[in-house]
């Protein structure tokens, strides 16, 4: 009974993350602790291997429409897949008392750098990609390393960190920093959720689950993007990491 609730709710929430275009691994990671009662770490670590096989299909559709700088998503991921698996260690030695306090307190800031992005978006979306030197790879093994780390520690999908990391330091223009950003969440999610395994806090059985409701969900809410007014789009991609933060706190 419990696993079938577990997968109307994911679907839900699937529909809504994929209506919205967002990973959603830190409103996974609020209703599997508040809604279901599951450890905090269990629920991190099922939460970013859910997040590895959601945006697998959008990986693929990116790079298909090369929208995808695979030069800079591959540097920016590969870096990051390390600091997510060292991550993994830091998280999983904390308190689960106080980690849900600090994934609320990242999802609120994720929400700011997200409408931040949301900003920048008009003005860079035609940008180039900056000059390939010594500066670009320093630059980029360094969003890769912040922002893994804080996948691996947080739990949560690190895409408006990614996608501003990329376009200011990186010059990405919007569109391109979006579809490289579905690139770079795969090893980092991979990499973090098996740290998670390796600790015995990735639950198999409830990532089965939770993947038949939110992939499923996802695929349905993606079809009313189109349809709904941008300011809709926009209030709902930055008010569901606040939503996800203040449920944490319940």
């Amino acid at each position: 009974m419990t696993t079938l609730l577990i997968i109307l709710v994911m679907l839900l929430v699937g529909m809504l993350l994929g209506f919205i275009g967002a990973g959603g691994s830190g409103f996974i990671i609020a209703i599997l602790t508040v809604g279901f009662g599951y450890p905090v770490h269990t629920a991190m670590g099922t939460a970013l291997a859910a997040m590895m096989f959601t945006s697998l299909s959008g990986t693929v559709s990116q790079l298909r429409q090369k929208n995808t700088d695979l030069m800079s998503g591959l540097i920016v991921g590969l870096t990051g897949a390390v600091a997510s698996w060292f991550g993994s260690g830091v998280a999983l030695s904390i308190s689960p008392s106080y980690m849900k306090y600090f994934t609320a307190g990242m999802l609120t800031l994720s929400s700011i750098v997200l409408w931040l992005r949301l900003t920048l978006a008009p003005e860079r979306s035609s940008a180039a990609a900056g000059s390939r030197g010594p500066r670009y790879i320093v630059c980029a093994v360094a969003v890769g390393l912040v922002t893994g780390f804080l996948t691996g520690t947080f739990g949560i999908g690190s895409t408006p960190f990614i996608q501003v990391g990329m376009m200011l330091l990186l010059g990405l223009g919007m569109r391109t920093a979006a579809g490289t950003s579905m690139l770079v969440i795969l090893p980092v999610a991979a990499a973090g959720g098996l740290g998670y395994y390796g600790e015995g806090s990735l639950d198999l059985s409830l990532l089965v689950t939770v993947l038949a409701g939110t992939m499923t969900g996802s695929y349905i809410g993606a079809k009313f993007t189109k349809r709904a007014p941008a300011k809709l789009l926009k209030t709902g991609m930055i008010a569901t990491p606040i939503a996800a933060a203040c449920l944490m706190l319940l």
